[in-house]
């Protein structure tokens, strides 16, 4: 059956000097590919339970940062643990 294929063109280029240097044709070369393949094993490897860090809450947040402004917990996450008056916020957390 004849077929056409959207190839890469260096793909190409590689599988056509495989084929020459293997002394096969183009065609071959990509059926024996295919049958392969389609003969592999699945590789559907099931993963065990991953462990994911939890954090305790022991320390908590640095006084004056509002969780609830991301503006505050970004300018607080670039001031290197220093938390200036600047962005403690009234209506949050002290």
């Amino acid at each position: 059956m004849k077929t056409t294929f959207d190839l890469n063109d260096r793909l190409l280029a590689e599988a056509k000097a495989f084929a020459a240097e293997h002394d096969t044709t183009l065609t071959r070369l990509i059926e024996e590919g295919l049958q392969l393949r389609m003969r592999a094993k699945p590789q559907n490897k099931k993963r065990g339970a991953v462990r994911l860090p939890v954090f305790n809450g022991r320390s908590g947040l640095a006084r004056g940062v509002n969780p609830l402004s991301n503006k505050c917990l970004y300018e607080a996450s670039e001031s290197e643990g220093v938390v200036p008056k600047s962005l403690s916020d009234p209506a949050g957390l002290p």
